[in-house]
């Protein structure tokens, strides 16, 4: 590996390790400091935090991976997932930052879960507990094979030592400055990977002789790559279905506890629309750039006589067309991708075992110091569980892994939205709507059910038929019973704090 490159990635990590300290003296000691920054995140900090956490190595990775083999037809995902943020951003957000103030301070999603519905039974923090825990790790472990690989494939280090370089750095800041330094490490990576989308396209085009030498290289390769209802890669026309079923995975964003919990954190309602602004061009912007450095990398690529395995373009790309000291930069907005998530699953995995396991059930009294000290060993047990994980390539159930999204989408996402805006709503609603999304998801993914010769998860995403009924079990069962003493007037008082912060 060249000097450069090592000399960029170095002072990647000094950064990220600089920032985790700065983090630590500027945060609470309590609790609700290390856990959602005291809920100060401004805007800025808000919308990158939420974008670079949210796309992770698929956004550097398998987005121009897709764009690459499939054409603009791959586009279809892109645009589902930018009016799903759209969405999140103006029906979830300023309400759940004052909804979960107003239940009794939530910190967590299963917290706002219990404290919403009044469920001094905690089946409801239970369930939601155990979901965020199991997928979460398993996302934490494939994050670290990915780091494990790039470190493997890219640096020329053993593939152990990716996962612990990967794994060491992020425990590292995530535990010294909690959520603070988990959102201002991802504002500073969310930068990075914002310029290389912006950069590596750029320069790919100038490299192939401008925009319609590019163009034109694309159409001799294949005219089916400009052809948004046809799959380059298979040569069939997409289906009604499959266009909605790739549209489809923008119904994820309000199920998502590590992008959602960022609008628990923001300073104030009034921040959304800026938060909502600036996240929604750093995404626009970053989702172009990554689908067009598939498509203009397979031009270049293949003029070149060559062929690489399509989700590494990003990286063939950067290693070759720019200096060393620039190259380290493009790998290091690899890591900050994966990075990035990485630290946001360890840390709602730890808020979740802190506040809704340990506290919970074994100590309710516990001080915010020891509160604190539970999280940051939660941090590191969680990282330990997934690095051991990974250690087994095939042990990191990527099915599993690659239907959490869809998983989280169908089993809090309804949920979260009817709470936000159905007074009625019962605690029997809220976990029978739980509970089908995630069954339907599983059933789904894995039931032995053919329709035109393909499984059901090829059909159609999981995601559509999770999401609608566990949105008609939350309508049903909120008609056939009385939301508990005390729900409705937390709602009323909701509805007041909203309309009190305009």
């Amino acid at each position: 590996m060249a000097t450069g490159t090592i000399i960029s990635l170095g002072l990647y990590f000094v950064v990220m390790l600089g920032i985790g300290l700065f983090a630590y003296r500027q945060t609470n000691t309590d609790v609700e400091g290390y856990m959602l920054g005291g809920r100060q995140l401004g805007p800025a900090v808000t919308a990158l935090s939420a974008g670079a956490s949210d796309m992770s190595g698929w956004m550097l990775m398998g987005l121009p991976g897709a764009m690459y083999v499939q054409g603009i037809s791959a586009g279809w995902i892109a645009i589902g997932l930018v009016i799903g943020a759209f969405a999140n951003y103006i029906l979830v957000a300023p309400r759940l930052r004052v909804f979960t103030e107003v239940a009794k301070n939530s910190i967590t999603l299963p917290d706002y879960f219990e404290n919403r519905f009044a469920d001094n039974t905690r089946i409801l923090r239970i369930i939601a507990s155990v979901v965020i825990v199991i997928f979460f790790t398993l996302y934490t472990s494939s994050g670290v094979v990915a780091g494990g690989k790039l470190f493997e494939s890219s640096f020329n280090l053993s593939y152990e030592m990716g996962l612990y370089v990967t794994a060491g750095v992020v425990v590292t800041y995530t535990l010294i400055g909690g959520f603070m330094a988990v959102s201002m490490t991802d504002f500073v990576q969310g930068c990075i990977m914002f310029i290389s989308l912006v950069m590596v396209p750029i320069v790919v085009v100038m490299e192939l002789g401008g925009l319609g030498a590019s163009v034109d290289s694309l159409k001799s390769i294949d005219p089916a790559l400009f052809d948004p209802f046809m799959n380059a890669e298979t040569g069939t026309a997409i289906s009604v279905i499959g266009m909605i079923s790739l549209a489809s995975w923008g119904l994820g964003y309000f199920g998502q506890p590590h992008i959602i919990v960022r609008f628990m954190a923001i300073r104030s309602v009034k921040d959304v629309p800026a938060a909502r602004n600036i996240g929604m061009s750093w995404m626009i912007v970053s989702i172009i750039g990554a689908l067009m450095t598939g498509l203009f990398g397979l031009a270049y690529v293949t003029g070149n006589g060559n062929t690489i395995d399509p989700e590494t373009v990003f990286i063939y790309l950067s290693q070759i067309l720019f200096h060393p000291l620039i190259g380290g930069f493009l790998l290091a907005a690899i890591l900050a991708a994966i990075m990035s998530t990485i630290s946001s699953q360890l840390l709602v995995t730890s808020s979740s075992l802190t506040e809704d396991f340990y506290k919970a059930f074994l100590r309710r009294d516990a001080s915010d110091k020891e509160l604190v000290i539970a999280g940051r060993i939660s941090v590191v047990v969680v990282a330990a569980v997934a690095i051991y994980l990974a250690y087994d390539r095939d042990s990191t159930i990527l099915t599993l892994v690659s239907n959490a999204w869809a998983g989280f989408g169908a089993a809090f996402g309804p949920l979260v939205l009817f709470s936000l805006f159905k007074r009625s709503m019962t605690r029997r609603a809220a976990l029978g709507g739980m509970v089908v999304g995630a069954i339907t998801v599983l059933f789904w993914i894995y039931f032995p059910v053919e329709i035109q010769g393909q499984r059901l998860s090829e059909w159609m995403y999981e995601i559509v038929p999770g999401f609608i009924l566990s949105s008609l079990t939350i309508m049903i069962l909120s008609k056939s019973g009385t939301p508990r003493d005390g729900v409705e007037d937390t709602f009323d008082r909701f509805q007041q704090q909203l309309k009190e912060h305009g």
